[in-house]
């Protein structure tokens, strides 16, 4: 039994229809962990590795939609899944699956543009917690009700590696790691009313330049614009970071999540 076996979840002998995420009937959740071999049930594979968001939807995206209880997620901000359509795919799946519970937990960057914060506000409407770290995350964790974990690699030329799992000492240990960092955040709305600096999509371009190390005429001739304009707008940032020099903006965004 292979781990893909595992946790695809297709359709067959056991009944029901396997959806994406928020699609599909409900299941047994030790069905996950088992199959018929011979008569008898068999144990199956815990856990399995994927390589990018379109293999991980394609085999793991039922998952999504079996949430009962409680859907988790940590990440660093809104962008984490390079594929437009696999993210809308995910959100949609969790959103039809009628989980009673939703948290997710961020680091401020995922509040540096309007859009963002757009969308989580409506969350919050629509009654999921949000809360804001104090500093960067790393990579994506998402926990569904306790019993499946799905950990995010780095990022990769050929996209990022996923490990999903249910092996419950792991699942365990991530959720109690994720617990520890949402009682150290702050709640969406009161971080808002804080000193979380607003940057346009210019503004954080200009910061990752700054963190680069290049001139000031290197980094102008490369996002294309005169030295007058890019040394304006790093004034404009060490205003918004309320900092005396470069080096302090610089460590203000780290502190922020906002540098990467």
């Amino acid at each position: 039994m292979t781990a893909a076996a595992a946790v695809e979840g297709r359709q067959g002998a056991e009944g029901g229809a396997v959806g994406p995420c928020g699609c599909g009937t409900r299941r047994d959740p030790g069905r996950w962990r088992r199959r018929r071999h011979n008569g008898r049930m068999a144990p199956m594979a815990e856990s399995m590795t994927v390589h990018g968001d379109t293999e991980l939807l394609a085999r793991a995206g039922h998952l999504f939609s079996s949430v009962r209880e409680e859907f988790v997620c940590a990440a660093r901000d809104l962008d984490t899944w390079p594929r437009p359509a696999a993210r809308r795919g995910a959100r949609a799946r969790v959103r039809d699956s009628g989980a009673t519970h939703v948290r997710k937990l961020l680091s401020p960057a995922a509040l540096a543009d309007e859009g963002g914060r757009a969308h989580l506000a409506e969350l919050a409407a629509r009654g999921a917690r949000v809360r804001i770290a104090a500093g960067a995350l790393p990579h994506e964790t998402i926990i569904i009700d306790r019993r499946w974990a799905i950990l995010a690699g780095a990022d990769a030329p050929g996209g990022r590696a996923y490990t999903v799992t249910g092996a419950p000492t792991l699942v365990g240990g991530v959720h109690a790691l994720f617990e520890a960092a949402w009682e150290a955040a702050t709640d969406l709305a009161s971080f808002l009313r804080g000193d979380q600096p607003h940057l346009d999509a210019g503004s954080r371009t200009v910061l990752r330049a700054l963190g680069s190390g290049a001139t000031d005429e290197a980094a102008a001739r490369e996002l294309g614009m005169s030295l007058r304009t890019y040394r304006r707008r790093v004034a404009g940032l060490l205003d918004a970071f309320d900092a005396g020099s470069r080096f302090q903006a610089g460590v203000r965004a780290g502190e922020l999540g906002l540098s990467g």
